[in-house]
């Protein structure tokens, strides 16, 4: 009995030290998703620490209107004389507020609409349909109606970029789901009489995490360009609230004379998104072995 024990005990240590070994080893197998985590934490970071890092961001100083970069502002001042520093920190919070609030809301009524849509035959015409009618319209003059005829709030905005990423979460959760239902383990949990939400929680959903979470980190990028793109049109948060949308739509008009206050808000979306794209990219190599990913375990 005593050998038994002492033998499972180092074959669990040895487990856990290998299992160690593959997250220790993961940066040098995935140095995409390694720089992209590594980027999106710092981006996070700074929207967490912006009210102690910088200071308010609406504060004017018509003496330093339109400054150049220097010391004491890294990215100049705007043309009232607003920092474009704490500015663009501060847009930092909204973005990834939007781009986090409408991948949760995306995935979570996306998923659920996909596994109806996929495991009921029945209702696979009429959802995927309607799907097809949402993706009929395109996404950006779908937002810009609803928040014309709603009115601009937070709510109101993560609803509207939301509404048409429904449907492309919904089709990638439905062709994960058709697959997975003609698996024989799936066959034989039917026959034996399994209960559906059984089926689906044990069976069906761990099967299309991975598709779920490389299509989630799409929708987290789609949903900060699109919130710019509001902003930017004036159809998105209020101009006193500081977001890169309308901080790119005040510099468009000093361009030739302040490029800095339209350029720092776009290199700082650019580098958000493409962060998000690195992760879903790195995140699809690593959980599908037939791209050299690795096995997953």
């Amino acid at each position: 009995m005593t050998i038994t024990s002492a033998a499972d005990g180092l074959e669990t240590a040895d487990v856990g030290s290998n299992r160690f070994a593959r997250i220790a080893g993961l940066p040098l197998r995935q140095p995409m998703l390694a720089v992209s985590c590594v980027l999106l934490l710092a981006f996070g970071a700074l929207a967490v620490a912006s009210p102690w890092i910088t200071p308010d961001p609406a504060a004017l100083d018509p003496l330093s209107r339109l400054q150049p970069p220097s010391f004491a502002e890294p990215f100049g001042s705007d043309q009232v004389g607003r920092s474009v520093f704490a500015r663009a920190l501060w847009g930092t919070r909204v973005s990834l507020s939007v781009g986090i609030a409408v991948a949760i809301v995306t995935t979570l009524i996306g998923v659920t609409i996909g596994v109806i849509a996929g495991y009921f035959r029945g209702a696979d015409t009429i959802v995927m349909r309607a799907m097809d009618a949402v993706m009929a319209i395109p996404a950006i003059l779908l937002a810009i109606a609803l928040v014309a005829l709603i009115g601009a709030s937070p709510v109101v905005i993560v609803a509207a970029i939301s509404l048409p990423e429904i449907p492309r979460m919904a089709r990638v959760v439905r062709a994960s789901v058709l697959t997975l239902r003609e698996r024989v383990y799936v066959e034989a949990a039917i026959t034996c009489g399994g209960r559906t939400t059984t089926i689906l929680r044990r069976h069906i959903l761990p099967g299309a995490v991975g598709p779920i979470m490389v299509q989630t980190t799409y929708v987290f990028a789609s949903a900060m360009i699109l919130e710019s793109i509001l902003s930017f049109l004036g159809a998105g948060t209020p101009p006193d609230v500081p977001s890169w949308g309308n901080m790119m739509a005040e510099g468009r008009q000093f361009l030739q004379i302040a490029p800095w206050i339209l350029g720092f808000p776009a290199l700082m979306l650019a580098a958000t998104v493409l962060a998000a794209n690195l992760l879903g990219d790195g995140l699809r190599d690593m959980l599908d072995p037939s791209l050299g990913g690795g096995e997953v375990r």
